[in-house]
């Protein structure tokens, strides 16, 4: 099955370039990525704090079985209605480290949005870290997800 959500790895770089095209309009998909309620239903994680204004943070948490398996927190720097967030993002006890993310939300018709996220890490040592683990994987599933979800 082909994964809708593309994931652009570069050689010699230490970014990552991810790109989906979603049946959402442009707001519902921002939404997505910013209201605690629906990013618990797609990402299948428990949002501990949601500050989401310049200078606000935010804390994700992923437990099974009553053991905590993720956890992940970051600073907002930007955000920017149905059209960006800047962020930063850090899984705890990962030898990954504090990744730069830059999220764009782009309209293509009234019903229909694009996401394009840039993903910048310390090193392609780091980079290379992440794609070791089933990071598109999660990813697509994540965003398919997000796509059947119903927005009241």
């Amino acid at each position: 099955m082909e994964q809708k959500t593309k994931i652009k790895a570069q050689d010699g770089k230490q970014e990552l370039i991810i790109t989906r095209e979603f049946n959402l309009p442009v707001d519902l998909l921002f939404k997505a990525y910013t209201e605690a309620q629906f990013i618990e239903q797609w990402m299948g994680t428990k949002v501990l704090k949601l500050e989401n204004k310049t200078h606000g943070s935010y804390q994700f948490e992923t437990s099974y079985n009553g053991n905590v398996v993720f956890k992940a927190n970051g600073t907002i720097h930007e955000v920017e209605a149905n059209h960006s967030i800047i962020r930063t993002f850090e899984m705890e006890d990962s030898p990954i480290g504090v990744q730069l993310e830059f999220l764009d939300f782009e309209e293509l018709t009234n019903e229909t949005s694009r996401l394009t996220i840039k993903i910048i890490y310390k090193s392609e040592k780091h980079r290379a870290e992440q794609l070791k683990l089933p990071f598109a994987y999660g990813l697509n599933m994540a965003h398919n997800t997000l796509q059947t979800l119903i927005f009241d």
